[in-house]
């Protein structure tokens, strides 16, 4: 049976696809649910079958790492044929391409496990780096890097494109393989590959983005020590001399005490401190202003590579918060309809503060399922702990302040402190008038269309002007709309008026 296509020979409900990722360290199975700009995951797994841990002594992958490997990739292959998946695509990187066993490993995969796998050289590898990084992060300027278990590919992007590029035969297993050896080792190792990077010069004064797993364990272990209150992985930013720091308390440190680290991927605790140095070192070497983690890698960049050249230019936040817009609440037009009623007030903001708007305005409508007396919870956590990406933790916490007072939340709440740690004053002081008009723009019309389409909310002078069309005066009636518009007028700093007709 074709494990594509099919599950018990009936057709998946959906376009589901899915990608296992046979890495030098890793294998993993990730299901995705559509092809879209930013499409959901369904299903996460991986093993740690660690096939790179040889080539470092003979140059041939072990049979224990390949029998952990097969029987992985048997469980893989039936759960995509259970969840239905419409494709497949089975790649490897760094330990297969390079392993002198890779031909008997990759026949064995075809016999045993019923997949064809396509081995990826480093140019590809790093492309797709690339690709995922600009997935979730389009802004992005500066040099990714792409640290798996065989190799380190580093790549310029800028504007959303790829300039200079290179794969290293430098990853983890291998940092590790050279640190049991000898220690001392390790640093003349990186200084040597790091040396075959003629153009580091371009990503001096600009962000170094890290992709891969052990980098990504190290952003946790320091959002971890320094207490930081948003313990979210992606786009976490760390200051350019973090990697040193964490090399040194690393080496200093019990890695058995890491284990408190919340999400914390024990089997990657003994790559840490060559994982670390090598960070630092790169860092060095580019001149790089700051850390930027990334959540996505190759496998969003496969996914990236495949959209249509318009679909790739759509706004992933956006797009995804319109999605959950559109799944949690009543009105599936609302928020772009909310996001115009109220353009007149915030007319003069920048682009990336009116995205951030949008975006609020596109969950305004999720909490009405809720208990009365938690929507403001439900609106902060799903702003503050959503799988959105293309935004950073203090615009999180923008979008957590609009939708907390959109559903009528405290001023005084405990949760204000916390977002008082993630953004600055004014970018809250500016989301907590979004919320306010977004619950007048709630309770003004009910979610109705015809309501927004008969009504404007502008600014006139020292004025907020609250403006009825010709027979829909009614909607002002009684004290809830006055009493908001009023709210909003204390939080603009204007003096509130309804004009009808």
């Amino acid at each position: 049976m074709d494990i594509v296509t099919s599950v018990n020979g009936i057709a998946a409900s959906d376009d589901r696809c899915a990608i296992i990722d046979i890495g030098s360290n890793s294998i993993r199975l990730v299901v995705y649910q559509g092809r879209n700009r930013v499409p959901a995951t369904m299903f996460n797994e991986k093993v740690m079958a660690g096939l790179g841990k040889g080539l470092a002594v003979n140059g041939r992958m072990t049979d224990q790492a390949m029998d952990v490997a097969v029987a992985g990739l048997r469980r893989f292959a039936a759960l995509v044929q259970a969840m239905g998946a419409t494709s497949l695509r089975t790649i490897a990187t760094a330990a297969v391409r390079e392993a002198g066993n890779g031909p008997e490993f990759i026949d064995r995969i075809a016999r045993e496990c019923g997949l064809t796998m396509e081995v990826i050289d480093g140019e590809t590898e790093a492309r797709m780096a690339a690709f995922g990084l600009v997935s979730g992060i389009p802004d992005a300027d500066g040099v990714v890097g792409d640290l798996g278990g065989g190799s380190l590919e580093l790549i310029q992007v800028s504007g959303g494109e790829m300039g200079e590029r290179i794969s290293l035969p430098i990853g983890a297993l291998r940092l590790d393989a050279v640190r049991k050896r000898d220690r001392r080792a390790m640093a003349p190792f990186i200084q040597k590959s790091l040396d075959k990077v003629k153009w580091a010069a371009v990503g001096k004064g600009k962000p170094f983005y890290m992709v891969g797993g052990s980098w990504r364990a190290l952003a946790q272990i320091h959002i971890w020590m320094t207490g930081h209150p948003l313990p979210i992985v992606h786009q976490y930013e760390m200051p350019a001399d973090a990697p040193g720091k964490l090399f040194r308390s690393l080496s200093h440190t019990d890695l058995a005490t890491l284990k408190a680290v919340p999400h914390l991927s024990t089997s990657r605790l003994p790559s840490l401190p060559g994982a670390a140095m090598l960070l630092a070192a790169v860092v060095k070497k580019l001149g790089s202003s700051s850390v930027i983690a990334s959540g996505f890698g190759v496998r969003e960049g496969l996914l990236y590579a495949d959209l249509p050249a318009d679909e790739r230019l759509v706004d992933p936040l956006i797009s995804a918060a319109r999605a959950e817009g559109m799944r949690q609440g009543r009105f599936p037009e609302h928020g772009d309809m909310l996001f115009a009623w109220m353009d007149g007030v915030f007319a003069d903001e920048a682009p990336a503060t009116r995205r951030l708007r949008l975006a609020a305005c596109l969950l305004s409508d999720i909490a009405w399922r809720a208990h009365p007396d938690f929507r403001p919870e439900r609106g902060v956590d799903v702003a503050l702990h959503g799988n959105w990406v293309a935004v950073t933790a203090a615009e999180r916490a923008a979008l957590a302040c609009a939708l907390h007072f959109c559903f009528g939340g405290d001023p005084d709440a405990p949760v204000m402190a916390t977002l008082m740690l993630l953004a600055p004053p004014p970018l809250l002081a500016r989301a907590r008038a979004w919320g306010v008009a977004l619950r007048l723009g709630q309770r003004l019309t009910g979610g109705t269309a015809s309501g927004l389409s008969a009504s404007r909310l502008l600014r006139d002078g020292d004025a907020l002007v609250l403006r009825l069309g010709p027979g829909h005066g009614d909607l002002a009636g009684g004290d809830a709309v006055q009493r908001r518009l009023k709210l909003l007028g204390i939080a603009l700093g204007l003096t509130p008026r309804l004009d009808i007709g």
